[in-house]
């Protein structure tokens, strides 16, 4: 049986608490228990572990945000960004150590020099914005979003969400307890004062 999901498991968790540069391979292969060579069997390097593991995140973020909005339906498209910005929440809450890796500068550092690196990273947060575009442009259509750039939009409404995730990934503050006035600060720029519903 292959150690690879072992190893991508155990170096998710050893990168994301104490960063690339610090976790050897050697400590990667006992958590596992496991020889040293098992790591380099699968992967020729550190590096390409690291690439693995951002590799799977992407699959794993899609698979889910895929699966909770499957057969969904919502008032209006103000109504859908409000679930995925709770289930962005509930994800970052659920898998802390994916959150915590992704805030680490270590795989941006990677990326200014990796394609493949960037390639992961673009597409995982690529995944997020385009969740959000496509609640603002439903929105849009449906008078409940204001007419505006729904992919600048659907970024700055990401790039909020994130720092308040940061906070709870770094134990800064309790970010939880934004998240009311954070909706208000969505719906105030972006809620249309057209009512659909009347219409």
């Amino acid at each position: 049986m292959s150690k690879k999901p072992e190893i991508l498991r155990a170096a998710t968790h050893l990168f994301a608490t104490k960063g690339f540069k610090e976790t050897s391979t050697a400590e990667m292969a006992a958590m596992i228990d496991a020889a040293e060579s098992t790591i380099f069997y699968h992967f020729k390097t550190k590096e390409e572990v690291l690439l693995a593991v951002l590799k799977k995140i992407r699959e794993e973020l899609l698979l889910e945000f895929e699966a909770h909005s499957q057969g969904r339906a919502f008032n209006n498209g103000l109504a859908q960004l409000e679930d995925t910005i709770a289930f962005y929440f509930h994800l970052s809450g659920s898998r802390p150590e994916t959150f915590l890796l992704l805030h680490h500068r270590f795989p941006y550092e990677l990326a200014a020099v990796n394609p493949v690196c960037r390639e992961h990273l673009e597409a995982i947060y690529n995944c997020f914005v385009d969740l959000f575009e496509t609640a603002i442009r439903a929105g849009q259509i449906d008078g409940s979003v204001v007419p505006n750039s729904a992919r600048k939009s659907a970024m700055i409404v990401f790039a909020m969400i994130d720092g308040l995730v940061r906070f709870n990934t770094y134990q800064l503050y309790d970010a939880g307890t934004l998240y009311d006035e954070l909706l208000v600060s969505c719906r105030r720029m972006l809620g249309s004062t057209r009512n659909p519903e009347k219409e």
